[in-house]
Protein backbone atom coordinates (compact mmCIF):
# COMPACT_ATOMS: atom_id res chain seq x y z
CA UNK A 1 0.00 0.00 0.00
CA UNK A 2 0.79 3.58 -0.49
CA UNK A 3 3.07 5.17 2.49
CA UNK A 4 4.19 8.15 3.47
CA UNK A 5 7.91 9.69 3.09
CA UNK A 6 9.94 7.63 5.48
CA UNK A 7 12.08 9.67 8.65
CA UNK A 8 15.30 9.67 8.40
CA UNK A 9 16.63 7.67 11.88
CA UNK A 10 18.13 10.45 13.12
CA UNK A 11 15.15 12.84 13.00
CA UNK A 12 12.99 9.42 14.11
CA UNK A 13 14.85 9.20 17.19
CA UNK A 14 13.88 13.19 18.07
CA UNK A 15 10.65 12.48 17.87
CA UNK A 16 10.65 8.82 19.90
CA UNK A 17 12.89 10.35 22.64
CA UNK A 18 10.35 13.48 22.78
CA UNK A 19 7.39 11.03 22.52
CA UNK A 20 8.65 8.76 25.33
CA UNK A 21 8.79 11.59 27.88
CA UNK A 22 4.86 11.89 27.73
CA UNK A 23 2.26 9.78 28.83
CA UNK A 24 0.76 10.09 25.82
CA UNK A 25 2.86 7.63 24.43
CA UNK A 26 1.63 4.39 22.50
CA UNK A 27 -1.64 5.52 23.44
CA UNK A 28 -2.74 9.00 20.99
CA UNK A 29 -0.29 8.56 18.48
CA UNK A 30 2.41 11.53 17.36
CA UNK A 31 0.68 14.75 17.19
CA UNK A 32 2.24 17.91 16.16
CA UNK A 33 -0.06 21.16 15.85
CA UNK A 34 0.96 22.81 12.71
CA UNK A 35 -0.35 26.35 13.66
CA UNK A 36 2.89 26.83 15.64
CA UNK A 37 6.33 27.48 15.17
CA UNK A 38 7.92 26.20 18.21
CA UNK A 39 9.91 22.72 18.75
CA UNK A 40 7.25 19.90 18.76
CA UNK A 41 5.07 20.44 21.92
CA UNK A 42 2.92 17.54 21.91
CA UNK A 43 4.78 14.14 21.25
CA UNK A 44 3.85 10.49 21.50
CA UNK A 45 5.60 8.44 18.77
CA UNK A 46 4.16 5.04 18.10
CA UNK A 47 0.24 3.72 17.28
CA UNK A 48 -2.85 5.88 16.71
CA UNK A 49 -6.27 3.58 17.12
CA UNK A 50 -7.69 3.95 13.71
CA UNK A 51 -10.93 2.27 13.69
CA UNK A 52 -13.05 0.82 10.60
CA UNK A 53 -15.72 3.31 9.64
CA UNK A 54 -17.80 0.24 8.34
CA UNK A 55 -17.43 -2.25 11.64
CA UNK A 56 -16.36 0.42 14.63
CA UNK A 57 -14.38 -1.70 17.48
CA UNK A 58 -15.56 -1.27 21.20
CA UNK A 59 -13.66 -2.39 24.21
CA UNK A 60 -14.41 -5.00 26.74
CA UNK A 61 -14.09 -3.42 30.05
CA UNK A 62 -14.33 -7.09 31.61
CA UNK A 63 -11.46 -9.04 29.26
CA UNK A 64 -8.71 -10.44 31.52
CA UNK A 65 -6.01 -8.37 28.79
CA UNK A 66 -7.87 -4.89 29.41
CA UNK A 67 -7.55 -5.46 33.13
CA UNK A 68 -4.11 -5.71 32.47
CA UNK A 69 -3.39 -3.18 30.82
CA UNK A 70 -5.29 -0.86 32.96
CA UNK A 71 -3.06 -2.20 35.78
CA UNK A 72 0.32 -1.82 34.04
CA UNK A 73 -0.99 1.87 33.08
CA UNK A 74 -1.49 2.71 36.90
CA UNK A 75 1.82 1.40 38.33
CA UNK A 76 3.25 3.25 35.24
CA UNK A 77 1.86 6.27 36.64
CA UNK A 78 2.81 5.80 39.97
CA UNK A 79 6.38 4.99 39.32
CA UNK A 80 7.25 7.34 36.58
CA UNK A 81 10.83 9.39 36.46
CA UNK A 82 12.45 10.87 34.25
CA UNK A 83 15.16 9.18 32.08
CA UNK A 84 18.37 10.24 30.30
CA UNK A 85 18.10 10.25 26.72
CA UNK A 86 19.77 6.79 25.68
CA UNK A 87 17.40 4.79 28.70
CA UNK A 88 14.17 6.72 26.80
CA UNK A 89 15.58 5.44 23.49
CA UNK A 90 15.30 2.07 24.15
CA UNK A 91 11.51 2.04 25.14
CA UNK A 92 11.02 1.55 21.19
CA UNK A 93 10.49 -1.94 20.30
CA UNK A 94 9.41 -3.38 17.07
CA UNK A 95 8.50 -6.81 16.00
CA UNK A 96 10.92 -9.33 14.40
CA UNK A 97 8.30 -11.93 12.75
CA UNK A 98 7.08 -12.89 9.67
CA UNK A 99 3.30 -13.21 10.91
CA UNK A 100 2.53 -12.77 13.79
CA UNK A 101 3.33 -13.43 17.28
CA UNK A 102 1.55 -14.10 20.71
CA UNK A 103 1.90 -11.55 23.67
CA UNK A 104 0.86 -13.89 27.35
CA UNK A 105 -0.43 -12.20 30.63
CA UNK A 106 3.28 -13.17 32.66
CA UNK A 107 6.81 -14.04 30.73
CA UNK A 108 6.05 -17.62 30.14
CA UNK A 109 4.87 -19.91 27.91
CA UNK A 110 2.07 -21.22 30.12
CA UNK A 111 0.47 -18.06 31.17
CA UNK A 112 -2.76 -16.58 29.34
CA UNK A 113 -2.59 -15.16 25.86
CA UNK A 114 -3.29 -11.37 26.17
CA UNK A 115 -3.04 -10.25 22.88
CA UNK A 116 -0.84 -10.64 19.17
CA UNK A 117 1.57 -8.93 17.21
CA UNK A 118 1.69 -8.95 13.82
CA UNK A 119 4.72 -8.31 11.19
CA UNK A 120 5.83 -4.36 11.55
CA UNK A 121 4.07 -3.76 15.06
CA UNK A 122 5.44 -1.35 17.37
CA UNK A 123 5.70 -0.40 21.14
CA UNK A 124 6.87 0.60 24.51
CA UNK A 125 9.34 -1.34 26.10
CA UNK A 126 7.42 -1.40 29.89
CA UNK A 127 9.85 -4.01 31.50
CA UNK A 128 12.74 -6.89 30.67
CA UNK A 129 13.21 -10.48 32.23
CA UNK A 130 14.70 -13.52 31.29
CA UNK A 131 14.30 -13.30 28.07
CA UNK A 132 10.98 -11.43 27.80
CA UNK A 133 9.86 -8.25 27.52
CA UNK A 134 6.46 -6.55 28.69
CA UNK A 135 5.35 -4.01 26.31
CA UNK A 136 2.36 -1.85 25.35
CA UNK A 137 0.92 -1.34 21.95
CA UNK A 138 -1.94 0.14 21.55
CA UNK A 139 -4.38 -1.76 24.12
CA UNK A 140 -2.14 -4.18 24.40
CA UNK A 141 0.25 -4.96 27.51
CA UNK A 142 1.74 -8.07 28.19
CA UNK A 143 4.94 -10.55 28.09
CA UNK A 144 6.41 -10.92 24.22
CA UNK A 145 9.83 -13.03 24.11
CA UNK A 146 12.83 -11.29 23.23
CA UNK A 147 13.84 -13.48 20.39
CA UNK A 148 10.85 -12.17 18.28
CA UNK A 149 11.02 -8.55 18.94
CA UNK A 150 13.97 -5.53 17.72
CA UNK A 151 15.48 -2.87 20.21
CA UNK A 152 17.64 -0.02 20.30
CA UNK A 153 18.83 1.20 16.84
CA UNK A 154 17.20 -2.14 15.00
CA UNK A 155 14.02 -0.92 16.28
CA UNK A 156 14.46 3.03 15.16
CA UNK A 157 15.05 1.69 11.43
CA UNK A 158 12.20 -0.87 11.54
CA UNK A 159 10.06 1.88 12.63
CA UNK A 160 11.25 4.65 9.76
CA UNK A 161 10.60 1.94 7.21
CA UNK A 162 7.15 0.85 7.90
CA UNK A 163 5.73 4.17 9.56
CA UNK A 164 3.86 6.63 7.91
CA UNK A 165 3.00 10.55 8.46
CA UNK A 166 -0.65 11.31 8.07
CA UNK A 167 -2.52 14.70 7.84
CA UNK A 168 -5.41 15.82 9.54
CA UNK A 169 -8.05 18.15 8.46
CA UNK A 170 -8.33 20.51 11.69
CA UNK A 171 -11.28 22.06 10.14
CA UNK A 172 -14.50 21.59 7.96
CA UNK A 173 -14.10 22.73 3.98
CA UNK A 174 -10.18 22.63 3.96
CA UNK A 175 -9.19 23.02 0.36
CA UNK A 176 -6.83 20.68 -1.72
CA UNK A 177 -5.05 22.83 -4.26
CA UNK A 178 -2.95 21.42 -7.33
CA UNK A 179 -0.19 23.80 -6.04
CA UNK A 180 0.98 25.55 -2.81
CA UNK A 181 -0.33 28.61 -3.58
CA UNK A 182 -3.82 29.69 -2.31
CA UNK A 183 -5.26 30.96 -6.36
CA UNK A 184 -4.43 27.68 -7.43
CA UNK A 185 -7.14 24.79 -8.59
CA UNK A 186 -8.73 22.91 -6.08
CA UNK A 187 -8.40 19.09 -6.26
CA UNK A 188 -11.00 18.56 -3.44
CA UNK A 189 -11.81 19.83 0.13
CA UNK A 190 -11.07 18.05 3.00
CA UNK A 191 -14.00 17.44 5.89
CA UNK A 192 -12.74 18.02 9.41
CA UNK A 193 -10.53 15.23 10.85
CA UNK A 194 -10.35 13.70 7.74
CA UNK A 195 -6.93 12.08 7.08
CA UNK A 196 -4.83 11.67 4.15
CA UNK A 197 -1.23 10.25 3.31
CA UNK A 198 1.26 12.94 4.13
CA UNK A 199 4.43 13.13 1.03
CA UNK A 200 5.94 16.31 2.39
CA UNK A 201 6.09 19.21 4.88
CA UNK A 202 7.56 21.58 2.34
CA UNK A 203 8.45 24.40 5.24
CA UNK A 204 6.51 27.25 3.54
CA UNK A 205 3.32 27.46 5.03
CA UNK A 206 2.28 24.17 2.71
CA UNK A 207 1.99 20.52 3.01
CA UNK A 208 2.46 18.11 0.16
CA UNK A 209 -0.51 15.48 0.61
CA UNK A 210 -1.27 12.27 -1.32
CA UNK A 211 -4.76 13.23 -2.66
CA UNK A 212 -7.23 9.95 -4.21
CA UNK A 213 -3.86 9.49 -6.24
CA UNK A 214 -2.84 12.67 -7.04
CA UNK A 215 -0.21 14.93 -5.50
CA UNK A 216 -1.78 18.12 -3.88
CA UNK A 217 -1.45 21.16 -1.25
CA UNK A 218 -2.73 22.42 1.76
CA UNK A 219 -2.11 24.52 4.17
CA UNK A 220 -0.01 23.53 7.36
CA UNK A 221 -1.85 25.92 9.66
CA UNK A 222 -5.01 24.06 9.17
CA UNK A 223 -3.85 20.78 9.80
CA UNK A 224 -2.15 18.80 12.35
CA UNK A 225 0.19 15.69 11.13
CA UNK A 226 0.73 12.05 13.22
CA UNK A 227 3.41 9.62 12.64
CA UNK A 228 1.73 6.27 13.18
CA UNK A 229 3.00 2.65 13.44
CA UNK A 230 0.79 -0.35 12.95
CA UNK A 231 -0.30 -1.85 16.84
CA UNK A 232 -1.40 -4.76 18.62
CA UNK A 233 -4.55 -6.36 18.84
CA UNK A 234 -6.22 -7.92 22.50
CA UNK A 235 -7.95 -10.69 22.15
CA UNK A 236 -11.15 -8.76 23.02
CA UNK A 237 -10.46 -6.48 20.22
CA UNK A 238 -10.05 -9.52 17.47
CA UNK A 239 -13.32 -11.38 19.20
CA UNK A 240 -14.97 -8.07 18.73
CA UNK A 241 -13.57 -7.98 14.94
CA UNK A 242 -14.29 -11.54 14.39
CA UNK A 243 -18.06 -10.81 15.61
CA UNK A 244 -18.71 -7.59 13.62
CA UNK A 245 -17.35 -9.44 10.14
CA UNK A 246 -19.62 -11.91 10.79
CA UNK A 247 -22.31 -9.99 10.40
CA UNK A 248 -21.56 -9.08 6.70
CA UNK A 249 -21.68 -11.35 3.86
CA UNK A 250 -17.83 -10.31 3.41
CA UNK A 251 -16.33 -13.29 5.46
CA UNK A 252 -17.84 -15.70 3.75
CA UNK A 253 -15.07 -16.91 1.67
CA UNK A 254 -17.06 -20.14 -0.37
CA UNK A 255 -20.30 -21.20 -1.62
CA UNK A 256 -22.75 -18.45 -1.25
CA UNK A 257 -22.89 -15.52 -4.33
CA UNK A 258 -23.99 -13.12 -2.49
CA UNK A 259 -20.45 -13.35 -0.73
CA UNK A 260 -18.28 -13.53 -3.40
CA UNK A 261 -20.24 -10.34 -4.80
CA UNK A 262 -19.58 -8.29 -1.84
CA UNK A 263 -16.08 -9.29 -1.74
CA UNK A 264 -15.43 -8.24 -5.09
CA UNK A 265 -17.55 -5.33 -4.70
CA UNK A 266 -15.10 -4.54 -1.82
CA UNK A 267 -11.71 -5.02 -3.34
CA UNK A 268 -13.06 -3.02 -6.55
CA UNK A 269 -13.91 -0.16 -4.43
CA UNK A 270 -10.65 -0.40 -2.67
CA UNK A 271 -8.74 -0.29 -6.16
CA UNK A 272 -10.58 2.64 -7.35
CA UNK A 273 -9.83 4.55 -4.20
CA UNK A 274 -5.95 3.45 -4.50
CA UNK A 275 -5.66 2.91 -8.22
CA UNK A 276 -8.38 4.48 -10.21
CA UNK A 277 -6.26 6.37 -12.74
CA UNK A 278 -3.61 4.07 -13.16
CA UNK A 279 -3.19 1.73 -16.05
CA UNK A 280 -5.32 -1.81 -16.04
CA UNK A 281 -1.90 -3.54 -15.00
CA UNK A 282 -1.34 -1.35 -12.25
CA UNK A 283 -5.14 -1.51 -10.83
CA UNK A 284 -4.46 -5.27 -11.02
CA UNK A 285 -1.57 -5.22 -8.46
CA UNK A 286 -3.40 -3.60 -6.12
CA UNK A 287 -5.74 -6.07 -5.95
CA UNK A 288 -3.21 -8.79 -6.39
CA UNK A 289 -1.43 -7.32 -2.95
CA UNK A 290 -4.88 -7.72 -1.29
CA UNK A 291 -5.24 -11.20 -2.18
CA UNK A 292 -0.97 -11.73 -1.56
CA UNK A 293 -1.99 -10.79 2.05
CA UNK A 294 -4.75 -12.80 2.41
CA UNK A 295 -2.94 -16.12 1.43
CA UNK A 296 0.07 -15.05 3.37
CA UNK A 297 -0.73 -15.95 6.72
CA UNK A 298 0.83 -12.47 8.43
CA UNK A 299 -2.23 -10.66 7.90
CA UNK A 300 -5.83 -11.61 8.21
CA UNK A 301 -7.27 -14.17 6.21
CA UNK A 302 -10.37 -12.03 4.33
CA UNK A 303 -10.56 -9.74 2.05
CA UNK A 304 -12.81 -7.23 4.71
CA UNK A 305 -10.40 -7.85 7.53
CA UNK A 306 -7.28 -7.15 5.43
CA UNK A 307 -8.56 -4.14 3.69
CA UNK A 308 -9.71 -2.24 7.44
CA UNK A 309 -6.47 -3.49 9.12
CA UNK A 310 -5.22 -1.06 11.26
CA UNK A 311 -3.03 1.60 9.32
CA UNK A 312 -2.87 0.17 6.23
CA UNK A 313 -5.13 1.08 3.44
CA UNK A 314 -5.56 5.02 3.98
CA UNK A 315 -8.88 5.15 1.66
CA UNK A 316 -11.05 2.39 3.52
CA UNK A 317 -9.90 3.95 6.87
CA UNK A 318 -10.68 7.49 6.18
CA UNK A 319 -14.26 6.24 4.86
CA UNK A 320 -13.33 6.85 1.14
CA UNK A 321 -14.16 2.65 0.56
CA UNK A 322 -17.27 2.57 2.56
CA UNK A 323 -18.69 5.74 0.33
CA UNK A 324 -17.65 4.44 -2.96
CA UNK A 325 -18.41 1.10 -2.15
CA UNK A 326 -22.24 2.09 -0.95
CA UNK A 327 -22.77 4.53 -3.68
CA UNK A 328 -22.16 1.62 -6.13
CA UNK A 329 -20.29 4.19 -8.50
CA UNK A 330 -17.64 1.52 -9.38
CA UNK A 331 -16.10 1.66 -13.19
CA UNK A 332 -15.93 -1.71 -14.56
CA UNK A 333 -12.39 -1.51 -15.30
CA UNK A 334 -12.38 -1.80 -11.30
CA UNK A 335 -14.68 -4.73 -11.30
CA UNK A 336 -12.69 -6.36 -14.24
CA UNK A 337 -9.49 -5.76 -12.19
CA UNK A 338 -10.79 -7.39 -8.85
CA UNK A 339 -12.32 -10.22 -10.43
CA UNK A 340 -8.83 -10.93 -12.35
CA UNK A 341 -6.54 -11.08 -8.52
CA UNK A 342 -9.58 -13.26 -7.02
CA UNK A 343 -8.97 -15.33 -10.21
CA UNK A 344 -5.26 -15.51 -8.84
CA UNK A 345 -4.26 -12.99 -11.74
CA UNK A 346 -0.58 -10.58 -10.65
CA UNK A 347 0.95 -8.37 -12.30
CA UNK A 348 3.50 -8.24 -9.31
CA UNK A 349 4.33 -11.68 -8.14
CA UNK A 350 4.02 -12.00 -4.35
CA UNK A 351 4.22 -8.40 -3.62
CA UNK A 352 2.57 -7.62 0.09
CA UNK A 353 2.97 -4.02 -0.38
CA UNK A 354 2.35 -1.13 -2.18
CA UNK A 355 3.49 3.18 -2.01
CA UNK A 356 3.95 6.14 -4.38
CA UNK A 357 6.91 6.03 -6.26
CA UNK A 358 9.52 7.21 -4.42
CA UNK A 359 12.99 5.67 -5.17
CA UNK A 360 12.70 2.83 -3.27
CA UNK A 361 13.51 -0.09 -5.12
CA UNK A 362 10.62 -2.53 -6.39
CA UNK A 363 8.26 -3.31 -9.69
CA UNK A 364 7.30 0.15 -10.71
CA UNK A 365 3.74 0.07 -12.01
CA UNK A 366 2.46 3.97 -13.40
CA UNK A 367 2.82 6.09 -9.97
CA UNK A 368 2.88 2.83 -7.54
CA UNK A 369 6.22 0.72 -6.56
CA UNK A 370 5.55 -2.85 -5.14
CA UNK A 371 7.36 -5.10 -3.64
Amino acid sequence: MKRARKLSTGALRLVIVAGLTLDLFFSQGLTVNARSNNTISEVAAGISNIISPVSPLGIDADALEVQVAYNAEKSSDAGNEASTEAETESKLVMTNVSKVMNVREEPSEDSTKVGVLYKDCGGKLLERRDGWSKIQSGDLVGWAKDEYLLFDEDALQAASDVGKQIVTSQGNGLNVRKEPKEDAEVLGVLSEKFFVDMIEDLGNGWISVDYNDETGYVQSEYVTTEFKIDQGETVAAIKIREAAAKKTSLTKNTGAVSADADELKLLAALIQCEAGNQPYEGRVAVGAVVLNRVKSGAYPNTIYDVIYASGQFTPALNGTVARVYNSGKIYDMNYQAAQAALNGETTVGTALHFRRVNGRDGIIIGAHVFW
